[in-house]
């Protein structure tokens, strides 16, 4: 007689230890990122990860060496998550290193990406971490060499490459440096956001598009 389903044992499916694990990392980068914007970064502890996320240190120490390392793989994250959220809500924008728009209209894309740039210095869930870690890098040189590296320089060398790219085009002049060309764009958005010295938002982008690409002295007047 053959058995009826009843009398099988329920077949028992094993724990997923990729998924707990991705869970406990997941649960670990929004703890750090939200204490760091809480207490800042002095005060926030691998203990207090670790509660807050709740897992055991040990599982903390199983990844990461220093609570530095924990902070900066969150905000890493961070960091992509809002790019891929900035390419939905901005068709043309990439998403992280596969380069700036280039429709041939210089001007187009490079206000097209600092706009996206303001939106998400502007977004509550970036700004108040990358505040604190900004703040700490000032007093951290080790700390602020490892931000710099990891997570500013990759999307500076994006203006780079696409300034580079405009110029060897004849777009702009031949003679131009597109490392100091691309701080004409980026540092007074830093600026403005980190010392609060204006408004900080698409008008204020656009126009700088404008001055950088064609300048402040008076233009002579057209016949």
């Amino acid at each position: 007689m053959s058995a009826t389903p009843a009398s099988n044992p329920a077949k028992k499916t094993a724990p997923d230890s990729a998924r707990r694990s991705e869970r406990s990392r997941r649960a670990i980068y929004d703890a750090a990122l939200g204490l760091v914007g809480e207490v800042g970064y002095p005060r926030t502890t691998i203990e207090g990860i670790a509660a807050r996320a709740g897992v055991g240190k040990q599982t903390i120490y199983r990844w990461w060496g220093s609570k530095a390392e924990v902070l900066m793989e969150a905000f890493i994250d961070l960091n992509e998550q809002n790019a891929r959220a900035v390419a939905a809500n901005h068709p043309g924008v990439p998403v992280g290193g596969s380069g700036l728009p280039d429709t041939g209209d210089l001007a187009a894309d490079l206000k097209l990406v600092l706009r996206a740039t303001v939106d998400e210095l502007q977004d509550p869930r970036f700004e108040a971490p990358a505040r604190a870690l900004a703040a700490e890098g000032l007093a951290d040189r080790e700390f602020a060499e490892g931000f710099v590296r990891r997570l500013l320089m990759p999307g500076l060398d994006l203006y780079t490459a696409r300034l580079r790219a405009a110029r060897d085009a004849g777009q702009l002049r031949a003679d131009l440096d597109p490392e100091t060309a691309r701080d004409l764009f980026v540092s007074p958005i830093a600026q403005r956001w980190l010392q609060g010295t204006g408004p900080l938002d698409h008008a204020y982008t656009d126009r700088l598009v404008e001055y950088a690409l064609h300048g402040i002295a008076a233009r002579p007047a057209t016949p």
